[in-house]
């Protein structure tokens, strides 16, 4: 697309956003009560914002003009962090992390596909050169260590000399049987016909009549053909069927890859020029502005000093270099302005002291009053203040001032507009001379007070050196006693990472996309929950998560720190569910360390307390230095044993128990680290020492029918796969209810080798194949996954839905049987 559309899909996006705040202003003052209502105005907030991130992170990647991006970066983080802040909203609300929009989706006409949360391209892209640098050193680490895995390499089991003779020659008799039949074959065939003709008797062939018969079945077969080919091109253009070639890329694509390629070329080159010229244009402004700031300030001075000494009768203080110098009086006003300001500020003040006391007699009567207002407020449901609605605000208005109206016909190259960064520049140099002038007019106002007034000042140097130093060494106290021993000072960040590396605990984490994890929307949320029934999250819902929890957070700074806070992520299920994948595609999508402190594998690293405590160090400086980085615990329930079992007593699983608590308050929101554990067997962990860790639990569920459908299909179109008539998907795809995407990938691979993918032009693919080989496989029962979701029921946020669940059908029973029982008078 061209620079145009772009920034017309701009420009409707920021109308889009401007009717969503002013929407989300007026809603917000409104008082709610009924929960419903409540949520419903929540998730139809989320929805728009969701679509205005999707065309916002789109726009954001592909225009190219450089101060544009910077303002729609601005509002992209805003958007994103709003996202975030709606999302915990309605999880303090409903007790659920996962939510359910049905009703809402078909009122805005959208498909459950658009509220899929993206990932901004920008995360790797802006730091793209940092994370190929740090795999370099990684790889490099790694080589010399010995450490990297080499292609495994199969021993060929050796032959004699005879057994390899026999072995040619069963396979040569073998050929030669074969062609033999073939050739027997064709010799019976040909004496079959001339029996045939013997017996009939041959017929005078009438040519025309023969062609005409030629022509019947060539056209009818022809037009078969035709009718067959145009109903498969239907079906894949509807989506109903994948296209016969699924890994050829069109040319369409590959135009577009294409045209991406060069816009981030172009976006490149316009940010250097855009930085060059931010030094280039400073400089002129100071060569030939910069006197007459510098000699229009000092009169605006002087003719404050004679204003001040007018009115009053004294010259005025000059401000501290502290508070802002003589920015903080002249702040676009003139010295006019500033003397009538003192004195409405005067007025102002006693008018205020006025209004206190009216209030302070008015407030004393109403003491009883006060317990029903609070009762009140209790019911009415109030919004947490949002940190990130100022941030667009800002941006919103910035857009509307300077490019809503612009006219830009003479940039068709949209590179920088140099009138802005003149504006701009202006400020900072009007800044930079201010601090001069400011020291020059001091030294003018003393000089000033000692001709007229005599004021001679005697600075006490004595006393104010001691004071000052006696308050510097209290506070030098108290940081000593705040700061924590650095016990690798003296080293270097990467003599640390060497380390980490070499003992095994920072890792190489694996290329995997979250988009890789495959899944479906859940059709049956809404419907389950109006009949009073939990549902299971599907595969997407979780996806959501990981993104809205995990990327997110750590692939902006910005939304990080303002953003609800999460430190921390479990992910509990049953073993093949993809926990492992999930956590080496938030490190893929975000570029972020990924360091290992499972119990396997810290297990005689590190002896003793000072050695735990030296770990935790070293991983945790590296993290901070190098954020954003993920810290795993694999099988984390091994951590919160409640009975170590006799077999790993000697590994001392149980070392981080004590630690990890302290380690979490120790972060800080500048510290883009996430620790997340995974587990398969949470029942055998403490739950209290659990959920003190985790602060957000995510259960990951066995695919259900519509993710198993979409798994089973894609899994074998990626491995080679040609999906027929023959190979029915959706039954497939019943009768392996139960297993796992893990299991499903195994099989997939199993069936679909070389030979068997060569073998599919003339032996199409079966549901039978796949199927006999999952008869080895142990699915996820029905039993097991209740004992998942009775676990999660156990857990804070699994305890308050319960609760609300139960309160809330207790009371719609009684509203029904007060209603049974008025109908019963009724009739009576």
């Amino acid at each position: 697309m061209s620079n145009q559309m772009y920034n017309k899909m701009w420009h409707q996006t920021q109308e889009a956003l401007n009717t969503l705040l002013d929407k989300e202003s007026e809603k917000m003052t409104e008082p709610q009560r009924n929960k419903v209502i409540v949520f419903q105005m929540l998730a139809t907030f989320y929805i728009k914002y969701v679509q205005i991130f999707r065309n916002m992170e789109n726009v954001y990647d592909q225009i190219v003009h450089p101060q544009k991006r910077l303002l729609i970066r601005k509002i992209l983080d805003g958007v994103m962090g709003r996202v975030l802040e709606l999302k915990n909203e309605m999880v303090e609300l409903e007790m659920t992390e996962f939510h359910y929009f049905d009703d809402i989706l078909q009122d805005l006409k959208l498909a459950p596909q658009q509220l899929d949360v993206p990932i901004p391209r920008y995360f790797l892209k802006e730091r793209l050169e940092v994370i190929k640098g740090r795999e370099k050193i990684l790889a490099r680490i790694l080589n010399e260590c010995g450490l990297n895995l080499p292609d495994v390499k199969f021993a060929v089991k050796s032959l004699a000399l005879e057994e390899a003779v026999k072995m040619i020659q069963i396979a040569e008799r073998a050929r030669q049987g074969r062609l033999r039949a073939m050739f027997m074959k064709q010799i019976f065939l040909q004496e079959c016909r001339a029996k045939e003709i013997k017996l009939l008797g041959q017929k005078l062939a009438d040519t025309s009549l023969a062609a005409l018969q030629i022509q019947k079945v060539w056209r009818g077969f022809h037009q078969s053909r035709k009718t067959v080919k145009e109903r498969e091109e239907e079906m894949v253009f509807l989506g109903m069927k994948p296209p016969h070639v699924y890994n050829e890329i069109s040319a369409a694509t590959i135009q577009s890859e294409r045209v991406t390629r060069l816009r981030n070329e172009v976006q490149l080159k316009h940010e250097q020029n855009y930085k060059e010229a931010l030094v280039n244009i400073k400089e002129e402004l100071k060569l030939m502005e910069g006197p007459d700031i510098k000699e229009h300030l000092q009169d605006q001075i002087r003719q404050w000093f004679i204003e001040c000494r007018n009115l009053t009768g004294t010259f005025p203080d000059y401000p501290n270099v502290e508070d802002g110098g003589s920015a903080i009086i002249f702040s676009n006003k003139t010295p006019e302005q500033v003397i009538e300001d003192i004195l409405t500020s005067q007025e102002e003040e006693e008018k205020l002291k006025k209004k206190k006391k009216k209030e302070e007699k008015e407030s004393k009567p109403k003491k009883g009053k006060k317990g029903k207002e609070k009762k009140e407020e209790d019911e009415e449901w109030k919004m947490s203040p949002s940190l990130f609605l100022q941030l667009m605000e800002e941006g919103n208005s910035l857009y509307k001032d300077t490019w809503m109206n612009k006219d830009e016909s003479w940039n068709f190259p949209q590179d920088y507009d140099p009138e802005m960064i003149k504006e701009e520049k202006r400020k900072e140099l009007e800044f930079e001379i201010r601090v001069q002038v400011d020291e020059l007019m001091r030294q003018e106002l003393r000089n000033l007070k000692l001709a007229v007034n005599k004021e001679i000042e005697h600075p006490a140097r004595g006393k104010k050196g001691k004071k000052q130093g006696k308050g510097k060494k209290g506070k030098k106290k108290g940081k000593r006693g705040k700061k924590d021993k650095d016990l690798t000072a003296d080293r270097t960040i990467e003599s640390l990472y060497k380390e980490l590396v070499e003992k095994g605990l920072l890792i190489q984490a694996l290329k995997v996309n979250l988009s890789d994890y495959i899944g479906e929307y859940s059709y049956l949320g809404t419907t389950l929950r109006q009949v009073a029934i939990e549902p299971m999250p599907s595969l997407l819902d979780v996806r959501q998560l990981i993104t809205l929890y995990g990327i997110l957070p750590l692939g902006s700074a910005e939304v990080h720190e303002k953003a609800p806070w999460v430190k921390s992520l479990l992910l509990v299920g049953p073993s093949g569910v993809g926990k492992k994948m999930l956590v080496h595609a938030i490190c893929t999508e975000t570029g972020a360390n990924l360091f290992n402190l499972s119990a396997s594998n810290i297990a005689g690293k590190y002896p003793g307390k000072s050695g735990l405590q030296m770990m935790l160090h070293l991983v945790f400086k590296v993290a901070r230095e190098l954020q954003p980085s993920v810290v795993w615990i694999q099988d984390t329930e091994k951590t919160f044993y409640k009975r170590v079992p006799q077999a790993e007593k000697l590994n001392e699983p149980k070392r981080l128990k004590k630690h990890l608590p302290k380690l979490l308050k120790l972060l800080k929101p500048d510290d883009r680290i996430l620790i997340v554990g995974t587990t398969q067997r949470p029942f055998d962990a403490e739950l209290q020492s659990f959920c003190r860790v985790y602060q957000k639990i995510i259960l990951v569920p066995r695919p259900d029918y519509a993710s198993r459908y979409v798994l089973w299909k894609q899994i074998i179109l990626r491995n080679g796969g040609v999906l027929t008539n023959a190979l029915n998907i959706s039954c497939l795809s019943k009768v392996t209810d139960g297993f796992t995407q893990g299991q499903i990938v195994k099989v997939v691979k199993d069936v679909l080798t070389d030979r068997r993918i060569r073998q599919q032009a003339y032996k199409p693919l079966t549901g039978v194949e796949f199927i006999t080989m999952m008869t080895s496989m142990n699915p996820v029962y029905k039993e097991e996954e209740e004992c998942f979701k009775n676990w999660y029921d156990k857990t804070p946020l699994g305890r308050k839905r319960v609760m609300s669940l139960t309160v809330g059908g207790s009371r719609e029973k009684e509203k029904e049987k007060g209603k049974k029982k008025g109908k019963k008078g009724k009739k009576k």
